[in-house]
């Protein structure tokens, strides 16, 4: 399903890093490497299904392209033989006439060559361009619906190269290489029939050179598969290395790996370098290869026409038949370029469709039921869950009361964040049944139970676009006056209306023209406006200041009002104000209780909060309920 760490490293000239240390690996393309899909091609074809009619209008100007191409060698020799006709017989005048119509006849073919060319280059233009996007937007819509286990290992660069710079590989051979084989096809078609007809012995002694060019092409294949494949493979690594640190350039600056980074990027560059003079160095042997024979093709004409005992062939026949023998390996080399697009396509289309045919873990069963209108009863019952085979939860049983708020408090990878993940379904338990208002998770559709639930995560993520597309982005019909009413209602209007913008002001990638606490609100009014029925807060004030939560914290009370909540804590007040606390630790619920009960219990509550309070700073301590509001009761897991 995703990609693990279990492909061996690869070696290059310039020794590349460990690509399973740095990325992990594509275990799924090398399942591929061992031998060529037959229904590759045949699956990428199958998506100019819905383009049939313009297929067969490129293929029809594409064989009279085609037939204009050998009509005009034929029309030279024509002009040829005239010519020589008139010398001999001194009907000049006379062969000046015919001349002037095989002219006419010649000027025809290239014009009538020429514009049926250019139609068919509009049509395949249009034809492969939207292909591409049909391939691309299918991709796009099967990546929304893998599982976060795929997007776990899956690495984002490596999903970029896919949809960016495969499918790119895809439309230069869909747009060009596969009507543009038909052209070479019909014209090699055409050229030998011709021969033949002018002079079949020396059609046949030309045409031994096939059987020649033949077994080249499959010797040089096999290796030239290999080598595409491999370009394929390390530009992807590349790609997601590039994406990797161009993300984490801050942390890069912070610990001064500016060089050791270079000199691995440069490792990475490097071994996609060689992979790429492999494939180039394949290519300069045996496309000179086809020049050469090409060439002795050529000489056999020439030789048969000089030497050739009793061959009766004129001027024109031999004019004819060397233009002709030209062109006729020129769509011979065309088909060798075609066939290395080919190697080049049937990689990136392994890695497109190896990817479209990763089934998502998690999906809706035959039988899923639409979810109704939760009240918001959300129970745990015997759940045990890993997300790999060692377990992070062990026979918890929860049980959450509708409207009722649950913090969830305990040390850094206790298995907090696990919880929430299973009660929004992005993981399935390995045992136990999570169910809300006694329906089981698994047994309701995937959107119609997420349609219901609202998270607002400690490291916010905001879409590009402006800040009302943020805040109606769980709810797209949401008018103008409802986003405004929601920022208000959280407490974002005051630093919107500020903007010059206001609501129209672009929040930049990731939300970087914002701070995190303006960033946070904006989540915060998003979800309010989304109306979710079960609200997850996953340290959601934790990375604000103190002026900031305030603000928060009046959100967050109109939030948590008549909604099943569950709150990773971080700052106390939440945890003091929550109907239920749960002690999460290694896996295990070991307490639960209001505030009030665990501390007079003297359990793990106690320590943790005690341990805090003492930690605290002096000013916090002095400042009263206010400050102990401030304190930090935990990271999240």
């Amino acid at each position: 399903m995703s990609e693990r760490t279990n492909h061996p490293s690869e070696r290059s000239r310039e020794r590349a890093p460990d690509l399973d240390e740095i990325f992990g690996s594509e275990q799924a393309t090398d399942r591929f490497a061992t031998r060529v899909e037959r229904g590759v091609l045949v699956r990428l074809l199958s998506y100019m299904g819905p383009y049939k009619s313009q297929m067969w209008r490129a293929l029809a100007l594409m064989a009279l392209t085609s037939a204009m191409a050998v009509a005009a060698p034929n029309i030279v020799g024509e002009v040829v033989d005239v010519v020589a006709d008139g010398v001999r017989s001194g009907d000049v005048a006379g062969a000046s006439r015919r001349m002037g119509l095989w002219l006419a006849a010649l000027l025809a073919s290239i014009g009538i060559g020429w514009a049926s060319n250019r139609a068919r280059l509009h049509i395949l233009a249009e034809m492969g361009t939207r292909v591409i996007v049909d391939v691309r937007s299918e991709l796009f819509a099967h990546l929304q619906h893998l599982s976060m286990r795929f997007y776990d290992t899956y690495k984002v660069g490596r999903l970029i190269s896919r949809i960016m710079g495969d499918v790119f590989v895809l439309q230069n051979f869909v747009t060009w290489a596969i009507v543009g084989t038909a052209r070479s096809v019909f014209t090699l078609l055409f050229i030998v029939i011709t021969l033949l007809w002018r002079d079949a012995q020396l059609a046949a002694l030309v045409l031994l050179v096939l059987p020649v060019m033949g077994i080249a092409t499959r010797l040089w294949s096999r290796k030239a598969r290999e080598a595409w494949r491999e370009v394929r493979r390390r530009i992807s690594v590349l790609n997601g290395y590039l994406n990797e640190n161009v993300s984490g350039v801050r942390e890069a600056q912070a610990f001064a790996r500016e060089i050791a980074n270079a000199r691995t990027f440069a490792g990475l560059n490097g071994a996609h370098r060689n992979a790429n003079l492999d494939a180039a160095r394949l290519s300069a042997v045996f496309f000179p290869a086809v020049d050469w024979l090409g060439t002795f093709g050529m000489s056999i004409v020439v030789a048969y026409g000089a030497f050739a005992p009793g061959a009766d062939v004129s001027a024109g026949d031999l004019t004819a038949f060397a233009l002709l023998v030209d062109r006729f390996f020129n769509p011979i080399r065309e088909l060798a370029r075609r066939y290395n697009q080919l190697l080049a396509t049937t990689a990136a289309s392994e890695r497109i469709f190896e990817l479209l045919d990763l089934a998502p873990d998690l999906d809706d069963a035959v039988d899923a039921e639409t979810a109704p209108r939760f009240a918001g009863h959300v129970r745990l019952d015997d759940v045990t869950f890993g997300y790999g085979e060692e377990p992070v939860l062990r026979d918890v049983n929860l049980d959450v009361p509708a409207g009722s708020t649950v913090a969830l408090v305990g040390p850094t990878g206790a298995g907090k964040s696990s919880i929430i993940n299973l009660v929004a379904r992005f993981y399935d338990v390995d045992e136990g049944a999570v169910t809300i208002d006694g329906y089981d998770v698994r047994d309701l559709t995937l959107d119609s139970l997420r349609a219901q639930m609202g998270i607002v995560l400690q490291e916010t993520f905001l879409f590009g676009g402006s800040i009302a597309d943020n805040i109606r982005y769980g709810r797209l019909a949401a008018t103008d006056d409802e986003v405004a009413a929601a920022a208000r209602a959280v407490g974002a209007a005051h630093f919107i209306d500020a903007l010059p913008e206001g609501y129209d002001a672009p929040v930049g990638e990731r939300g970087v023209n914002l701070s995190s606490g303006q960033r946070q609100l904006v989540a915060f009014a998003r979800a309010l406006l989304a109306d979710p029925r079960i609200l997850i807060l996953d340290e959601a004030t934790a990375s604000v200041d103190t002026e900031t939560e305030g603000v928060i914290q009046a959100a967050l009370e109109l939030l948590l009002k008549d909604r099943t909540a569950f709150v990773i804590a971080h700052r106390l007040n939440t945890v003091r104000s929550a109907d239920l606390i749960a002690v999460v630790d290694d896996g295990r619920i070991v307490e639960r209780g209001s505030h009030d009960e665990l501390i007079a219990a003297g359990g793990a509550y106690h320590d943790l909060y005690t341990l805090q309070w003492r930690n605290a700073p002096a000013s916090v301590e002095d400042s009263g309920k206010g400050s102990r509001e401030g304190i930090s009761v935990t990271a999240s897991s």
